[in-house]
């Protein structure tokens, strides 16, 4: 009878202890923890696991320590991560919406991406991708793109012949060789070597992930061009997410909403911090781009909106165009 109750107490206690074993979640994505990125993924951690203790636990794996940004999208269909944050450009196989973010020269600045982001229109495109398996939970700023290469670039003439290192976006590929330039698709992982080895001259990134990244290391000249956005969205597998307990679920969105605001708010503020830590480490020299200068990369580049229109559509265009000042 003893050993009866002996087992009974300790089976009791052993399915007491799966029960109050937390759901592990994992957070992957590819840059380092110092970046706006970086830094909403570890907050996001901390909101988690305080608003949700002892029942989630998020584990982040950041420069692409868990999945690179080749893997991760199939990775997250098959369940083995849970969220990750891709850039924009990375969208174009599950919908061609999301290409208006890699369109050059579409948005002044930041803030003109962070109004439309939170328009209707913006806001409409988190769910484009639902019927693929993918639920979009929020934007990420990481900061306006710069132009590098080995040579100055002050005109569009400047590129022609150039390798560029580009993300995997049709319109990135269009908007380097309107210029005359040759775009190379590489992993991010693989850019830092690429340009030290003369695999690929240049590359266009937000100051952050210059900086983080090194990249001022390999590059001679680095424009402050601002001709595009490098923003990310937060998704999820749209089937874990739907299948979540609604308490969990609830209590994961709103961690998420509070950390992608502490994200954005650390991109706004760190931009120009970042710009002059790479102008103190004296390695590359940062150059300024005249207005008349832009105006010619803009004219260059514009056409490049006119070919993708019909895939994105020209009423998104429109909005896009009518958030900036």
């Amino acid at each position: 009878m003893k050993l009866k109750l002996i087992l009974a107490s300790t089976l009791l206690a052993f399915g007491a202890a799966v029960h109050a074993a937390p759901m592990v979640i994992k957070y992957s994505h590819v840059v380092a923890d110092m970046t706006p990125k970086g830094q909403a993924a570890l907050k996001f951690k901390e909101l988690v696991e305080a608003k949700l203790a002892g029942k989630v636990e998020v584990q982040v794996f950041a420069n692409s320590q868990l999945f690179g940004d080749g893997k991760e999208l199939e990775a997250l269909l098959l369940g083995d991560v849970q969220f990750i944050a891709p850039s924009l450009a990375k969208f174009g196989k599950y919908t061609k919406q999301l290409q208006i973010f890699d369109l050059p020269f579409l948005f002044d600045d930041i803030a003109a991406v962070d109004r439309f982001q939170a328009s209707t229109a913006g806001q409409k495109l988190l769910s484009s991708m639902e019927k693929k398996g993918i639920t979009g939970l929020g934007y990420l700023h990481n900061g306006m793109k710069q132009l590098s290469a080995n040579k100055p670039l002050n005109v569009p003439a400047d590129a022609a012949g150039l390798k560029f290192r580009i993300q995997p976006s049709d319109v990135l590929e269009a908007q380097f060789k309107a210029v005359g330039g040759n775009p190379q698709k590489l992993a991010f992982a693989e850019v830092y070597q690429a340009l030290q080895t003369g695999v690929v001259d240049g590359t266009e990134n937000p100051w952050s992930n210059i900086y983080s990244k090194k990249f001022f290391e390999v590059q001679k000249y680095i424009m402050d061009s601002n001709h595009g956005v490098l923003d990310y969205m937060v998704i999820t597998n749209t089937g874990w997410w739907t299948g979540l307990p609604a308490d969990v679920r609830a209590g994961l969105k709103e961690a998420m909403n509070e950390s992608i605001a502490y994200g954005n708010k650390v991109a706004f503020i760190e931009a120009a911090n970042y710009r002059d830590k790479v102008l103190a480490a004296k390695k590359a020299e940062v150059l300024p781009m005249s207005k008349a200068d832009t105006a010619k990369w803009r004219a260059a580049m514009k056409p490049v909106w006119k070919r993708f229109e019909d895939e994105i559509g020209k009423d998104l265009i429109k909005a896009a165009q009518g958030e900036n000042m």
